[in-house]
């Protein structure tokens, strides 16, 4: 398989008064075209470190960050914003719509900012918003909308612009249980079309809905490797039977 993310010895550091925080502390990895990947801590772990890294929303104080084989560490602001919007789809917690738009135009804002033509941005946001199952949904506005089809209205937004990869950082935390579940049996679904996902998650019970996990702890990896062996949780002692029940069930671990 094709190497799409490489992290090699990332390191990145704050100073923090005569304080120095290490927030990310020697990280390497490899994500491979077509794999659905957790990156899993607490708080202060490290993981939205690497997903701001991930996303060219931050770069490395030291170490490579490869995407697709462009060295992104080395890229200046135009050439970020610009791999952002041609390689990676972001889905947030917040849904981030834009109010006074409608969902069509919501999802078609990425190729706006691409300079697509219009009667082509048109085309694509409705195959996308078909494709989440939102189509008699396309002239309303987000306020319009239930959390879980606001938040299906961001995955469309982010598959409009077929991006090598969608980065989804918390993309249950402002739902429900039953909605969330709906979300990640999306995320799980686009996967099984051939997406590349990145999954950022506090959560186990979420985590585990990848198929591999990496978890992160004081900006380090402490685990990677496949989500369905004990190993992959933070309590080891849990059978991992239990684990999967809880997972099934909506429950923590």
């Amino acid at each position: 398989m094709k190497e799409l993310i490489v992290f090699e010895h990332i390191y990145k550091i704050y100073q923090m008064g005569d304080t120095e925080v290490r927030a990310a502390d020697d990280i390497s990895f490899k994500i491979h075209k077509g794999e659905f990947v957790a990156i899993v801590g607490q708080s202060g772990s490290g993981k939205s470190t690497c997903m701001n890294i991930i996303g060219a929303l931050d770069v490395p104080t030291e170490g490579s960050y490869y995407l697709d084989g462009a060295d992104v560490g080395t890229m200046d602001d135009n050439q970020l914003a610009e791999i952002r919007n041609k390689m990676l789809g972001f889905i947030f917690q917040q849904y981030n719509l834009i109010p006074k738009l409608t969902v069509i135009e919501n999802i078609e804002l990425p190729l706006l900012y691409a300079g697509v033509p219009k009667s082509i941005r048109r085309k694509r946001a409705k195959e996308v918003l078909n494709k989440v199952g939102l189509s008699e949904k396309a002239k309303n506005l987000p306020s319009q909308l239930s959390g879980g089809q606001q938040q299906r209205v961001s995955i469309a937004r982010a598959l409009v612009g077929d991006p090598s990869v969608i980065l989804a950082d918390e993309p249950t935390g402002a739902l429900d249980s039953r909605t969330g579940r709906e979300v990640l049996e999306f995320l799980q679904k686009l996967h099984s079309d051939g997406n590349t996902i990145v999954l950022i998650t506090h959560d186990n019970s979420i985590a585990v809905k990848a198929e591999r996990i990496i978890r992160l702890q004081d900006g380090k990896v402490v685990y990677d490797g496949p989500s369905n062996v004990p190993e992959a949780v933070v309590n080891p002692d849990i059978p991992i039977e239990l684990q999967k029940k809880n997972t099934e069930e909506g429950g923590g671990i």
